[in-house]
């Protein structure tokens, strides 16, 4: 946000833009769209349809689960295969953006590379639900959990109070 307002600002008033501003804004997308997934993923950010998985307990709720990050797992690897192609070609053929010639190689390794520390998280989410499927008594780890909505709020008041405590003291 602070490039854009200096492009505008540099553009409008001073009639000096950024060289490039547009490819520097494209190259940057991939790694702000991608890069968070698999942190999302532990937090337990994404959406999720829990309307059945929410009252199903014990076994059959981590078979559920494991079948459904097993899913995850085989989706992402094509995507970090594919993605991985894409990076490849234009790195071989020496990819470039329209105005200021940057190597678009760069951006386009982001995706795979996030895609692959997503699907090791994927993994090991994996690893937990066959590790509940085993012993559905155990504490679950590495999993996320099914919260209620009351739950779900409080844990956002109390991450955003902590949050904003770090900042004040941190």
């Amino acid at each position: 946000m602070l490039m854009a307002t200096v492009q505008i600002v540099g553009r409008k008033i001073l009639n000096m833009p950024i060289p490039g501003y547009i490819d520097i804004a494209e190259q940057s997308i991939a790694l702000f769209a991608f890069m968070g997934a698999a942190y999302c993923q532990r937090l337990n950010g994404h959406v999720r349809m829990e309307l059945v998985l929410s009252h199903l307990r014990g076994r059959l709720l981590w078979i559920l689960e494991a079948t459904g990050t097993l899913a995850a797992l085989l989706l992402v690897g094509v995507m970090v295969k594919y993605g991985f192609d894409h990076f490849w070609r234009a790195w071989d053929f020496g990819d470039s953006t329209i105005d200021i010639g940057l190597p678009v190689w760069p951006s386009k390794l982001v995706v795979p590379v996030a895609f692959g520390v997503l699907w090791l998280r994927l993994l090991l989410q994996f690893i937990g639900y066959l590790r509940l499927i085993r012993n559905p008594k155990a504490t679950p780890e590495f999993v996320p959990l099914i919260e209620d909505t009351v739950a779900h709020a409080r844990r956002e008041a109390q991450d955003s109070a902590i949050a904003t405590d770090r900042g004040n003291h941190g």
